[in-house]
């Protein structure tokens, strides 16, 4: 059996322990924009005030954040496998709360909880699937398989949301987060008990002592052990060049993300238009994220992270150049989904996990996930200002910079890659 075939039977052994994190970005995506697309729905239902809506909206942004913050903590305090295992029955708790819910402040702790959860399993459960993964090709595969997930979750929310949205009350947003609940106490179940999970998870520890044996290492890997030891150097590179490029990544990830149809909509689109373009631009993405993932444990990962990028940058210029038109404005959102899903997420997912020694992975990433939230939150203050007809085109011009900044952090990352040996691409 040649290498290609060996690799692609061990991606397909383990893809079960792939979908099963994959849901995890599923239920990440579905209460972000399950929450967005039927905010209104419970301001009606419940009798919110504007002021209590945008309180709810900016919770769980926060919530999400702090949980990526304390992601690390969470492992080292309950273990790896066993926070992998249960996050998921808390989040099924919060969102069961918000089904329930009759009050704003009952729905303002439901979401909370749902959202501190969500945020912590991300970077648990894709450390789980680099942990088990029996080597660095076959992880980079599963870990940006997952991205596709967290696009499916963004889809069904928006189907979900549609479906529902002529029922009375708050009813239709209680069906949405009762199928958000569904499927996290499902996972719980799957992840918890399924048998061929537990035999990677003990696989993956023995494979990490052995690793941690014949290398003769006796002081316990940590964050201070990494960043303050002999490599220090080689890991802050890492950090600060995987940080910035994420940071201006989701930066515009999150502003087209939230305010695409906001966007449109400027440029006297109707509703319904705006509301039909980002189902067709989501699965633009998806199909883009399915083409990256094909991808990322080969050797043409890093020409098409140069394509993307490219064509990101390519997209902010057309906006700005296209400025009040609406089609001209669509097709380049189209473009930018494309090369947004190219070089974005899946990418620094693969860099993460590839980048740091697995006991410190879950506390990296949950730090770069609850910085750049915190900062998507910050800009989302005033995006509806930068995105209005008269000012859409010095915003596209400066995220174009920003498009440019990423480049750079990320070319950086992937000479570093090369030249301490991760990889040979």
């Amino acid at each position: 059996m040649n290498n290609g075939e060996t690799s692609t039977s061990m991606v397909k052994k383990y893809r079960p322990l792939a979908v099963a994190a994959g849901i995890g970005s599923i239920l990440g995506s579905g209460i972000i924009v399950g929450l967005s697309a039927t905010i209104t729905v419970w301001q009606n239902g419940l009798g919110l005030t504007n002021s209590q809506v945008g309180i709810i909206s900016g919770a769980l942004t926060f919530a999400i954040a702090i949980g990526s913050l304390l992601a690390g903590q969470i492992t080292k305090s309950f273990g790896l496998v066993k926070s992998f295992n249960w996050l998921n029955l808390i989040y099924a708790i919060g969102a069961l709360i918000c089904v329930f819910s009759n009050n704003y402040i009952m729905l303002l702790i439901g979401v909370i909880i749902t959202g501190l959860a969500s945020g912590a399993d991300l970077p648990i459960s894709l450390t789980v699937v680099s942990h088990d993964a029996p080597d660095d090709k076959t992880s980079a595969s599963l870990v940006s398989s997952t991205q596709i997930f967290w696009q499916i979750g963004v889809f069904m929310s928006y189907v979900c949301a549609f479906i529902v949205s002529k029922m009375a009350g708050a009813s239709g947003a209680r069906i949405v987060f009762s199928i958000l609940a569904i499927f996290a106490l499902i996972t719980w179940a799957w992840r918890t008990f399924s048998t061929k999970f537990r035999a990677f998870h003990e696989e993956g520890e023995q494979r990490r002592i052995d690793r941690e044996a014949a290398s003769q290492t006796t002081e316990k890997v940590s964050i201070k052990t990494v960043f303050a030891g002999a490599n220090k150097g080689r890991f802050m590179a890492f950090f600060f060049s995987i940080l910035i490029f994420y940071v201006c990544w989701n930066l515009l990830a999150n502003t087209f993300g939230q305010f695409q149809t906001f966007t449109l909509v400027q440029a006297h689109a109707s509703q319904s238009f705006a509301t039909g373009a980002g189902i067709v631009l989501n699965f633009i993405s998806l199909l883009a994220t399915m083409a990256f993932a094909s991808v990322a444990g080969g050797k043409y990962r890093n020409k098409f992270f140069l394509v993307g990028i490219t064509v990101q940058f390519l997209a902010m210029l057309g906006l700005a150049m296209s400025s009040h038109s609406l089609w001209p404005i669509v097709i380049t959102i189209g473009c930018y989904n494309i090369g947004n899903n190219i070089a974005g997420e899946a990418m620094y997912k693969v860099w993460t996990q590839e980048a740091f020694p697995v006991e410190v992975r879950a506390s990296v990433q949950g730090f770069i996930n609850g910085f750049s939230r915190v900062c998507c939150g910050l800009l989302a203050l005033i995006t509806p200002a930068l995105v209005v007809p008269s000012a859409i085109r010095n915003t596209m011009f400066g995220f174009a910079a920003i498009v440019f900044i990423s480049f750079v952090a990320g070319l950086t990352m992937m000479r570093l890659e090369k030249k301490h040996g991760i990889n040979n691409f």
